[in-house]
């Protein structure tokens, strides 16, 4: 019997060349780049994904620009790899905008599930305070200065999400001015609140910040196991 069975998955393997393994692209937030993603592509790498960790310059372009650009040339990239593996998305921050921004045009026909780390799906209070201040623009870029609350920001005008959709938000917070600015549990740039989309599976609440969100061994935990379950672990 456990030939009959070692046979049969050595057949199931060979009908998916090498049992293809599903993918994670990685999305770093605004003003980091994929370094600050290296601890969570680690821990994907050991629970058998492959990771695909994209660098990109967050603060040279608009959202929609970002989105085409970056994530049409990575998704180009993976065109070639078996159909019948999924693709699954984990960002940080602005990486999650820039995954609503492509998804709401183009479909993926391989998308498996999404994790976002501390988005701001509904803006931030800090870009409505700083924003216009030409301070704020020259560091952040076009794309910073597009994360406001206001009904025409680009997260308010995206809408629902219609995909397979985990958020993880922080609420610790490192950077007192900030805060100040934010109502309610935040995580020094988001409100908890404001890290919620309409559409989205599930939602916690660590007890994170928002620059080291990615690197916490719960989110990271919490992480690897909504994309293998479709939900979070609940204690």
């Amino acid at each position: 019997m456990n030939r009959i069975l070692l046979l049969a998955l050595i057949a199931v393997c060979y009908s998916i060349p090498v049992c293809a393994k599903d993918t994670v692209i990685l999305l770093h937030g605004l003003l980091r780049d994929s370094r600050s993603m290296e601890k969570m592509s680690a821990s994907l790498v050991d629970a058998g994904y492959e990771v695909t960790n994209v660098d990109y310059p967050s603060h040279s372009a608009s959202v929609e620009e970002l989105s085409e650009t970056i994530l049409g040339a990575t998704l180009a990239r993976l065109d070639n790899k078996d159909s019948a593996a999924k693709i699954h998305f984990v960002t940080h921050s602005l990486g999650g905008i820039l995954v609503r921004q492509y998804l709401s045009r183009h479909q993926v026909p391989q998308l498996g599930r999404v994790v976002m780390l501390a988005p701001p799906n509904q803006g931030s209070e800090v870009v409505d305070k700083l924003g216009d201040l030409k301070a704020f623009e020259w560091i952040n870029g076009p794309s910073g200065k597009e994360l406001g609350t206001s009904p025409e920001s680009v997260p308010n005008k995206l809408g629902p999400v219609h995909f397979e959709l985990g958020v993880i938000a922080g609420d610790r917070s490192i950077n007192g001015i900030n805060s100040r600015m934010i109502p309610g549990p935040d995580d020094g740039k988001v409100s908890v609140e404001r890290t919620k989309v309409q559409g989205m599976k599930e939602h916690i609440t660590l007890h994170a910040t928002h620059p080291y969100i990615m690197k916490n061994r719960e989110a990271i935990g919490q992480t690897v196991f909504f994309l293998g379950n479709g939900t979070f672990q609940h204690r």
